[in-house]
């Protein structure tokens, strides 16, 4: 036998000896009615019509954004086109046989300009996308925000740093629940608050691009150390007008949940010292806690509140009254584990004047500077630690109650590389090892710790436009060809997500 024949022999029973090494979990090892699901967001995925013209949709912050600091230059006005391709995309999602797909309506596709004129054209899109996912037993769980304010609220009041935009986002969102929620049973109000706050107004990475690093050489606008906190309290705000509106309007009839979606790195500490465990749980605090603690406990953190002082807005009574516990659920989008160490002189924090040096905390996934928390994958801040799930689900029962958790977003990118044919695109080993590795420990602390876990939604469908690293990621299940029509391709963690989910008890 040749040489070539060997190795390709060889390869072969590789690739074999780790679907078999990995197929001892899949869907009837998790409880009854545990959901199944893959995630996306408008703007990553959509074509964006100000530039096509094909109905009326207001340009976005995201918009405006997309064209600004993207690591290769790319901008999102066509990105993977679902738009026009969402019938075929459903049937992906079908074959594969997932329960349900997590996506984003666009603020300014159903209102142009944030408030006033409705654009019909939009709504019967979304009602089009909510009526082909449910045609093929495949239910629609939505997120109202999604990163992609109104470019017009933006210009009016600049946006979430004002409290009247508490007032539009609820009537944004009543136009939903009455326009789609006879249909749509499950609502995420935000994604990623966390991340809204601190790479919108904190080091100014994603739109709308303020901060005070650098004193304003780096952004044009902004306060690094105030900004963060007043946009985190009037979502806050938002969140818990929206939810006491469907619950008290909407919920009885319409027969269904709502949630907001939190973004976690789990910390462990650097070394087992004292100074670096409350390093880790205030890393926690300022990351976690920020969001969850008002909505569990009516306020922020008490680490929080001593830190930052004057510089954290506070709850009124009435406003600490309607945040705390509104929610049916809560979203976790979680990928990587960091290690943290206590930052007792803070001198970088103290000269890019940000909010970040508040929790006095050094957050990195490496140990002593050197040695990796884990294997990485594509993104500079993705290292692969599967165990950090079960540890996080544990904290949250553990300190907040046991409250109903989804994983609304958990995945890996590999490289956009230029060099490598297709065919070798779509060989993704290291994403089935990763969802494995991921999911055998959600099981665990689901079966074995008790933890209220309800779902789990892959990140993502599709390749897509990965925000400031625009196209040299690639998170999706499906390869996306931007050089031939966008055609998809699916990758082998498709056939393992299909073998896991088609798998029936015995």
């Amino acid at each position: 036998m040749s040489l070539r024949k060997n190795i390709a022999l060889a390869v072969a029973f590789l690739v074999l000896g780790i679907q078999a090494c990995l197929s001892e979990i899949n869907r009837t090892s998790f409880p009854q009615g545990f959901v199944f699901g893959t995630a996306s967001s408008a703007f990553q995925t959509w074509i964006h019509d100000w530039e096509w013209g094909e109905e009326m949709e207001g340009l976005s912050v995201k918009g405006f954004f997309g064209h600004c600091k993207i690591i290769d230059g790319s901008n999102a006005d066509v990105a993977e086109d679902q738009y026009h391709r969402y019938p075929e995309d459903i049937q992906l999602m079908k074959d594969m046989g997932m329960d349900a797909y997590r996506f984003s309506i666009a603020w300014s596709r159903i209102f142009p300009n944030g408030t006033g004129l409705i654009n019909q054209a939009g709504v019967d899109h979304y009602n089009n996308l909510i009526n082909g996912l449910l045609a093929n037993g495949i239910e629609p769980y939505v997120t109202l925000y999604h990163w992609d304010l109104p470019q017009a609220l933006e210009d009016k009041y600049t946006g979430w740093l004002d409290p009247q935009i508490v007032n539009d986002f609820a009537v944004y969102a009543e136009t939903c629940f009455q326009m789609f929620g006879d249909r749509v049973k499950h609502w995420i109000t935000f994604n990623e608050p966390h991340t809204i706050a601190i790479q919108g107004y904190d080091v100014g990475l994603q739109a709308p691009g303020r901060c005070t690093i650098l004193l304003h050489l780096f952004c044009k606008a902004g306060n690094s150390t105030t900004e963060p906190y007043i946009v985190a309290h009037n979502i806050l705000r938002s969140h818990a007008t929206v939810v006491d509106i469907y619950k008290n309007k909407y919920k009885a009839k319409q027969q269904g949940s709502i949630g907001i979606s939190l973004d976690v790195i789990w910390y462990e500490p650097e070394n087992n010292s004292t100074v670096d465990i409350e390093a880790a749980q205030r890393a926690q605090d300022f990351q976690l806690g920020w969001f969850i603690e008002p909505l569990i406990f009516g306020d922020y953190p008490s680490t929080m509140r001593s830190r930052v002082g004057s510089r954290l807005p506070k709850f009124t009574k009435s406003e600490a009254t309607l945040v705390k516990g509104s929610f049916d659920f809560i979203g976790i989008n979680h990928y990587t584990t960091f290690y943290a160490r206590n930052n007792a002189t803070n001198i970088i924090g103290v000269l890019l004047n940000d909010s970040l040096s508040d929790s006095g905390t050094t957050t990195l996934p490496f140990k002593n500077g050197l040695q990796p928390i884990g294997d990485r994958a594509n993104s500079i801040w993705l290292y692969i630690v599967p165990q950090g799930m079960r540890s996080l689900m544990n904290y949250i029962r553990q300190k907040y109650g046991n409250p109903t958790i989804i994983i609304t977003e958990n995945g890996m990118d590999d490289p956009n590389n230029p060099l490598i044919s297709i065919a070798d695109a779509l060989k993704d080993e290291k994403r089935i090892k990763f969802h494995h590795d991921y999911l055998s420990n959600l099981l665990v602390a689901i079966k074995e710790d008790g933890c209220n876990v309800k779902g789990y939604f892959v990140w993502s469908l599709l390749d897509n436009w990965e925000w400031s690293a625009g196209y040299t990621s690639r998170f999706g299940l499906y390869f996306v060809d931007y050089k031939n029509k966008l055609k998809r391709y699916p990758k082998d963690s498709v056939k393992w997500f299909k073998n896991f989910l088609s798998a029936s008890a015995n």
